[in-house]
C-alpha cells in the first residue's frame, strides 16, 4: 500500500536537494577545495516507522516496490534502490538499531544528469532515519553516513563533496568544502549573482554516465598513482615543481588539473565574494578546458554545450560533475538566458544528439523536513 500523508500522523516529509559544483572538480578526492551549491530540485520523502524490521520503499522513478531487511548487507539490493538500503546499511553498521520503514520517495532532480541525484536520496534517507530515531547527529554526519552508503554499499568510489552539498548547503549560498581536513572545513560564500542580474544555466545533455563503474575509477587510481610517485598524502597538496617528477605524460596531465583546479577554486571563492563576475566566468570556462585536456572525461555533448554557451554570450561555461556525460553550466546574464538556451538546443539538433534539457538553478537550502 503506498504511502500517504492525509490521514496518518505518522508520516513526516523531508527534502533534500541535488547540487551543482561550480567549480573543483575531481578535488574532493584528492584533498581539494570544491565550491559547489545546493539546486533548487529536490528529491522528497515521506517516511513512517514500522515494528518489523523489514523496509519498503516506493519511488517515482520506478514501478512497484522494493523490500528490504534492516539487516541488510552490500550486495543484496541493487538499482534505485540501494542507494537507500545503504543508507540503512550504514546506520546499523554503526550500531543503530531500526525498526524498519515505509518510504515513498519523489523527486525533480533530473537522474544522470551529473547534478547527484543518488546524494539527494541518500542524504534525504539518512535525514529522515535520523529524526525519525531522535539520534544527536549534525548535517555533516548525515553526509558522512550518505557517503558511506554510496561508497561501501552501492560501490561507486565518489568523494564527500556531493553529500555534504546536499545536507550542509545554506539558502543563497555556494559551499566552499575544503577535503585535505578530516572532517572537511565548510565554509558558505554567498552567492548572488542573481541579485546583479545574472543566472546559471544547467545544460542537461542527457549523455548518462555512472560513477560505480569504468572511467571515474580510472582516474581516482591514477591520482593515487601519482601521490605516491611525488610522495604526498593527498594530490591537491603537491608542491608547485611537482610535474617535474612525474614522466609519465597522462598522469602528468591528471596532476596538471588537480593544481590548476585547485588554484582555479580558491580564485573562485574571492570572485563570488567580490561580485567579480566576469573573472568567475574566466575560471569557469579555464576549468573546462583543463578537464577535457589534462583529465579528459568530458565529451562531445559536453564540449558543444560549453563551446554553444560560450559563443551565443556566456560569461563562462564548463562541465559539471564527474563527466562522461551529465550536464555543463553556464554563467549567463539574466536577458540572455533564452539566446544562449536556444543557440544550445539548435547546435545539439545540428549535430544530431538527443535534444538536452535546459533549466536555470539558484542556490538553495540543504536537507530538511518539511513542514505543515
Amino acid at each position: 500500500m503506498r504511502v500517504t500523508a492525509t490521514n496518518d500522523a505518522s508520516v513526516r516529509t523531508w527534502a533534500a536537494p541535488g547540487r551543482v559544483n561550480l567549480i573543483g572538480e575531481h578535488l574532493d578526492y584528492n584533498g581539494g577545495p570544491a565550491l559547489p551549491f545546493a539546486i533548487d530540485r529536490t528529491t522528497r520523502l515521506k517516511a513512517r516507522p514500522r515494528t518489523d524490521g523489514r523496509v519498503r520503499v516506493w519511488s517515482s522513478i520506478a514501478e512497484g516496490s522494493v523490500e528490504f531487511g534492516v539487516d541488510t548487507e552490500p550486495g543484496q539490493v541493487e538499482g534505485w534502490a540501494a542507494y537507500v538500503a545503504g543508507v540503512v546499511w550504514a546506520y546499523a553498521r554503526d550500531g543503530h538499531a531500526l525498526p524498519g520503514y515505509d518510504l515513498v520517495l519523489d523527486s525533480d532532480v533530473p537522474l544522470g544528469a551529473g547534478l547527484s541525484s543518488s546524494a539527494a536520496v541518500e542524504c534525504v534517507v539518512a535525514l529522515a532515519v535520523r529524526d525519525l530515531q531522535g539520534l544527536d547527529l549534525g548535517a555533516a554526519q548525515v553526509a558522512r553516513l550518505a557517503q558511506t552508503a554510496e561508497n561501501d554499499y552501492v560501490g561507486a568510489p565518489t568523494g564527500s563533496m556531493d553529500q555534504l552539498a546536499s545536507a550542509c548547503s545554506e539558502d543563497g549560498h555556494a559551499l566552499l568544502v575544503e577535503t585535505r581536513t578530516e572532517p572537511p572545513t565548510l565554509t558558505s560564500v554567498p552567492a548572488d549573482w542573481a541579485a546583479d542580474g545574472l543566472a546559471v544555466v544547467v545544460v542537461d545533455t542527457r549523455a548518462e554516465h555512472s560513477h560505480a563503474t569504468g572511467e571515474y575509477a580510472t582516474r581516482r587510481s591514477e591520482c593515487e598513482q601519482v601521490a605516491e610517485i611525488i610522495g604526498v598524502e593527498q594530490l591537491a597538496l603537491a608542491p608547485p615543481d611537482a610535474v617535474l617528477k612525474v614522466e609519465d605524460p597522462v598522469l602528468k596531465a591528471r596532476l596538471r588539473h588537480v593544481m590548476t583546479e585547485t588554484t582555479r577554486t580558491r580564485a573562485a571563492v574571492r570572485a563570488l565574494r567580490e561580485r567579480q563576475w566576469e573573472h568567475l566566468g574566466t575560471l569557469l570556462t579555464a576549468s573546462h578546458v583543463s578537464l577535457r585536456d589534462d583529465y579528459q572525461v568530458s565529451c562531445m555533448e559536453l564540449d558543444v554545450a560549453v563551446d554553444t554557451a560560450l559563443g551565443a554570450g556566456a560569461l563562462g561555461a564548463r562541465m559539471t560533475g564527474g563527466g562522461f556525460g551529465g550536464s555543463a553550466i553556464a554563467l549567463v546574464a539574466r536577458d540572455g538566458v533564452d539566446r544562449v538556451v536556444s543557440a544550445v538546443e539548435s547546435a545539439f539538433a545540428g549535430a544530431r544528439l538527443t535534444a538536452p534539457r535546459t533549466f536555470v538553478v539558484t542556490p538553495g537550502p540543504g536537507a530538511h523536513e518539511v513542514r505543515g
